[in-house]
């Protein structure tokens, strides 16, 4: 209770302490001093016109400090001006009860707006709550989605004990170019953090169809000859209508999953139409399988293989360069030839355990070794 008369004090303290706990302060500075120190009232009840600080003046005083906007007001004096209760009303009070007061009216509006102040602070509670519990589920989707992402990928992993480190390489490889290519003119409208995240997620099933390609193919210790090149040719394919049918089955239309399709079917197209498996040119290849064939081709050049010993990156960079506008985006294969040694950190922070520190040179085998 806020007022500079002492009788008014008194009158409100006997009519309302059987009920609340009431704290007085004779005047507008006096209770902000009490609101300093500490004091969290569940109501003011408020005199306009008093001579230190009125109720206009208070009502800004105490919105202006945090928190002070959620205390309730009702304002209470003998004017009887209309302009007077709008003006406080407007300012952020709840209520204007006119003096002399009429107790069972002033207590009714008390108690109404004390439990509506009380079940904002139960919404709050429950919305935070609420807040935190959809935040936890989230997470648990997310981790779900994760973890049967990397369970997916390190399936091909086991029928492909060769690539070892590959999975974890090209995703970061992909990651790191998309992220160096956000701000490209060409680019930026598309590669958003949240699709660089789907990215970054849908890439270690890239090769997800290499789990359905015969023994004889797939774990050849030698390079494939045409037929059983075509038969590699087929994961592509193969892995996108894997996703493609989880997807249909699962009666839901995933943003990343989309990506992790175009992905996996196409990451073999070439930039000059000459790519499987279905020849695709230029900017009709989704974002999402140009940077992974940049990626995937930078892992295989560098990487050791059954039938080959891994190249020295320069060598790589070289080899690389050559694919600008026939294999590769011009514009995706500038921006890792110009951050060439990003790759090859990355390269070298997640390489086979096998793996040389020092790659020897190497001959290439035959075409269709890229597989």
């Amino acid at each position: 209770m806020v007022d500079d008369d002492p009788c008014s004090l008194v009158l409100a303290q006997g009519m309302l302490s059987e009920r609340y706990e009431v704290v007085v302060a004779c005047g507008g500075h006096q209770a902000l001093g009490l609101l300093d120190e500490g004091l969290r009232p569940d109501l003011i009840l408020l005199d306009l016109l008093m001579p230190d600080l009125g109720g206009y003046g208070f009502i800004q005083c105490l919105h202006a400090r945090e928190g002070g906007a959620e205390i309730p007001v009702i304002v209470t004096s003998g004017c009887d001006e209309a302009e007077a209760e709008a003006l406080v009303l407007s300012l952020g009070a709840v209520d204007y009860v006119h003096k002399p007061w009429r107790p069972q009216s002033l207590l009714a509006r008390l108690r109404t707006h004390l439990e509506l102040r009380q079940a904002r602070d139960q919404l709050r509670v429950r919305a935070v709550s609420l807040e935190a519990e959809v935040a936890h589920r989230v997470a648990e989707c997310l981790a779900v989605q994760n973890v049967t992402l990397h369970a997916l990928a390190s399936l091909a992993g086991t029928r492909d004990p060769e690539t070892g480190a590959h999975l974890e390489r090209t995703k970061c490889y992909v990651e790191r170019l998309a992220v160096l290519l956000q701000g490209h003119p060409r680019f930026q409208g598309e590669l958003s953090d949240a699709y660089v995240g789907w990215l970054v997620r849908s890439a270690p099933l890239h090769d997800i169809g290499k789990v359905g390609l015969p023994d004889h193919v797939l774990l050849k210790p030698g390079p494939l000859d045409a037929d059983e090149f075509r038969i590699m040719q087929t994961h592509a394919a193969m892995g996108a209508d894997a996703i493609a049918h989880a997807e249909r089955e699962s009666g839901m239309t995933l943003d990343f999953l989309k990506v992790a399709k175009d992905m996996a079917r196409h990451h073999h197209e070439r930039w000059d139409g000459a790519g499987y498996p279905d020849g695709l040119a230029g900017e009709d290849i989704p974002l999402s399988a140009r940077l992974m064939a940049v990626a995937d081709v930078f892992d295989a050049l560098v990487s050791r293989r059954a039938y080959k010993a891994p190249m020295p990156f320069e060598e790589a960079r070289r080899i690389m360069s050559l694919g600008e506008g026939t294999q590769f985006d011009p514009d995706i294969l500038a921006a890792f030839l110009a951050h060439f040694d990003d790759f090859q950190q990355i390269a070298l922070r997640h390489q086979d355990p096998e793996e040389p520190q020092a790659p020897a040179v190497v001959t290439l085998p035959g075409p269709g070794w890229l597989n």
